[in-house]
Parts: structure tokens; sequence; C-alpha cells
């Protein structure tokens, strides 16, 4: 775990008050370590002795993925939730819970969040990573009062949203049907970056 998330996670935990921002935090933590997949894919049944040999690593990268999960959600909320949610097996039965008890849907902030995220285009001199968390926090909000953006959405956003100079990228994204995942797009918008210049 870098210091920098466990700052995040430790320096404001959360303790029934602002549940949309400890949510959006979360979300991104889980988004920047490809762990976000465990909040919406149920873990496959265990794997037998004659299946597929990709069955069990898929098995073990969801068990994986979801123990991290775990523990960054749990490692951000304060001790009374804590203790409430350690027995639940699964990152997303503890988020489902936490939803569940403050997740009360804002159509205002909704609207404000899903409209930023339409409509956001890259500027000139921004920072291309800058460009993308932003966007992707503002679909976190979203997501926190009741919006559902999948990651295949955001990635065809935030595509979309970029300067012409990535016109190139764009068209071998597109041209070459490669399907990347928000952290993927942050890799290679970092390693564009520098063979555009």
């Amino acid at each position: 775990m870098s210091n920098s998330i466990i700052q995040l996670l430790t320096s404001d935990k959360f303790n029934g008050e602002g549940y949309s921002n400890w949510k959006s935090n979360i979300n991104t933590i889980l988004v920047v370590n490809d762990l976000r997949f465990v909040l919406a894919e149920e873990c496959s049944p265990l794997p037998g002795s004659n299946t597929n040999p990709n069955v069990p690593k898929i098995y073990d990268r969801w068990v994986r993925a979801n123990e991290k999960a775990r523990a960054y959600i749990l490692a951000s909320t304060s001790n009374m939730f804590n203790k409430k949610h350690e027995v639940m097996p699964t990152a997303r039965e503890i988020m489902a819970s936490l939803q569940e008890m403050f997740g009360q849907p804002s159509s205002f902030v909704l609207h404000e969040a899903i409209k930023y995220v339409y409509n956001s285009c890259m500027r000139d001199g921004t920072n291309d990573r800058e460009h993308v968390l932003d966007v992707m926090v503002h679909s976190n909000i979203a997501e926190a009062h009741g919006a559902t953006i999948d990651e295949t959405s955001q990635v065809s956003m935030i595509l979309e949203s970029l300067l012409k100079s990535f016109l190139t990228l764009q068209t071998n994204i597109v041209m070459n049907k490669i399907d990347y995942n928000l952290a993927t797009l942050l890799i290679e918008l970092q390693t564009y970056q520098p063979v555009m210049k």
C-alpha cells in the first residue's frame, strides 16, 4: 500500500458524515489499484479438479482483489463501522450495506455530476492524468448518488473528451478494438504523452 493511499484512508475516516466524498475516494482508490471489478462481479465458484486451467487463475485473482478492496474499505471507516462490517466476506456486501444506510440519492448533485462528465473537455495545458482523474471523480460522485456508469462507458467518455492531439491514440484504440479499463487507460496516456512531444 503506497503512502498516499495510507494517508487518504486514515486521514479522514468515514464516521457517518460525508458519505458521497468518502465513496468517491474509495472508488478512486479501487479503480487506480484495478480492484473495482469486485464490486460489480460475483466470485466464480471454487474451481474443481477437472475445470479449465484459466478458472483457478480467475478465481484466485478475484479472491485476492476482494481481500485488498475489503482492507481498503475497512481501513477508511471508523471503528464502529469497521466492527459492524468486518464479518461481511465481500467488499461488495460492505459497500451495499453502507449505501443502504447513507446513500440517499440527491437529484441535484447527480444531475450536476453527470452533466460534468458528459460535457467534460480537456483544456490545453491540462495534464492528461489530472483530466482523467477529474472525470473519474465526477463519475464516482454520480454513482454515489444513484447513477450507473460502467467502466467501458467511462473509458469511452474520457477518450472523447481528450484534445485533438490524442487523435492518433483514439484512432488506434478504435481501429484495433483495444479494450482498456480505467487503470490501463491512465498508463497508456502516460506512455503516449512523451511520444507526442
